[in-house]
């Protein structure tokens, strides 16, 4: 078949056997630690190809992980791909795979929490030391910041919680002139940002969420574009111990499946919900890369395809944090809970975001939100009903 341009065909046909192979549509779930080898000289030649998709040993990868890491390398344009079980694993597997004792990273203060916790806590007692940096700093801007032992530039674009939308192609250029790895979370983006165009390394994604789309699964992927660093991430992961269920990876594998229409339905029906909100008095700001004049737009506009389905909305400043709570309380169909990309609707308070750059001053209590799939017209309808708890105190 002729290799197709367009995303549904791909996912529709990639990481199985074919349309004219006799058998079932799926591919079977391989589970197992040993493998046995008919002779010395065929296990030897296997051993020689750690770093290929070879039958070793089960944590090495079997043919339920290979498929869903070529589909995955595919989405985001890159050449190999490495599934962890995790999406704090793929963040943290390269950031130890190109930091040592006395190195020194660059964060953007937006960064995912566990990221941070993970640099001040366990990255701080190998020696490495890491600033934090404005997300919405230029090239000029972030230069200074490179230090002679600056290891790797980090970028989450956009913060998965207040919505930043970084330049990428530029400080890529500040990196690379500095001889520093550029590593992206590139989770928000997937399939709309394609980061090997724009001057990144390692790209990396929580497969947890639009790749599973059905939350209930824990999956992370590491994507790279070249032999050297694919060889530095997949040996780190091995020396780790990461490894990924092939239950997960079957299941993970199913969502790719169904991920662009399901990413296609969500994008329309978030817009529709965050034009809305952006109309309502109650609301000072929504943070929505894809809306005209929101934070970010023209470097959204730029550099993206499309949109995620998972924004923020900034309230006016006279309303407290308990009211905002109080509205997540009294929606009905948007659950209260962390994570997104899932086919249900979720909202979350973000009051308490650590930031230690001086930046992510809004102007008044947050709310991150995430359309599923349900009627954006019953989501409306929902977030009027609670947005009265708002009101609850005046007179």
């Amino acid at each position: 078949m002729t290799e197709s341009k367009n995303l549904f065909t791909r996912l529709s046909h990639k990481g199985r056997a074919g349309t004219h192979i006799h058998g079932f549509v799926n591919p079977p779930v391989y589970r197992g630690s040993t493998v046995l080898y008919p002779d010395m000289a065929t296990r030897r030649a296997a051993g020689s190809k750690r770093l290929e998709q070879a039958l070793i040993y089960g944590v090495m990868g079997t043919p339920t992980h290979w498929p869903l890491e070529n589909v995955v390398a595919d989405i985001e344009g890159g050449t190999r791909c490495q599934i962890v079980n995790s999406g704090l694993a793929a963040c943290t597997v390269p950031l130890l795979a190109y930091l040592g004792a006395g190195d020194h990273v660059l964060l953007p203060d937006s960064v995912y929490g566990p990221v941070r916790g993970f640099a001040d806590n366990f990255m701080s007692r190998m020696g490495i030391t890491t600033t934090y940096y404005d997300p919405c700093i230029d090239a000029a801007g972030i230069a200074p910041l490179f230090q002679a032992n600056t290891k790797v530039l980090y970028l989450e674009s956009p913060g998965s919680h207040t919505f930043e939308v970084q330049d990428v192609p530029a400080l890529a250029v500040v990196a690379k002139a500095k001889g520093a790895k550029v590593l992206m979370d590139n989770t928000w983006g997937i399939h709309h940002f394609q980061p090997f165009t724009k001057g990144v390394d390692v790209s990396l994604q929580a497969l947890t969420k639009y790749v599973v789309g059905h939350s209930d699964v824990l999956l992370g992927s590491i994507t790279v574009n070249n032999d050297a660093d694919w060889e530095r991430v997949r040996l780190t992961s091995n020396q780790l111990g990461m490894f990924a269920s092939p239950d997960d990876c079957w299941l993970a594998l199913r969502g790719v499946r169904t991920m662009a229409v399901r990413m296609e339905r969500q994008e329309k029906s978030a817009i529709e919900v965050a034009q809305w909100l952006a109309g309502r008095p109650e609301v000072k700001e929504v943070l929505h890369p894809a809306l005209p004049g929101a934070r970010g737009h023209d470097i959204w506009k730029r550099d993206f395809t499309g949109a995620c389905s998972l924004f923020g909305v900034v309230f006016q400043p006279g309303f407290a944090d308990e009211r905002v709570d109080a509205m997540a309380e009294a929606l009905q169909l948007f659950g209260m809970g962390a994570s997104w990309g899932g086919y249900e609707s979720l909202a979350l308070p973000s009051a308490g975001m650590t930031r230690t750059a001086g930046t992510g001053t809004f102007g008044g209590p947050c709310m991150r939100l995430h359309v599923g799939l349900e009627h954006p017209a019953d989501l409306i309808a929902d977030l009027e009903q609670a947005m009265l708890k708002l009101h609850a105190n005046e007179a």
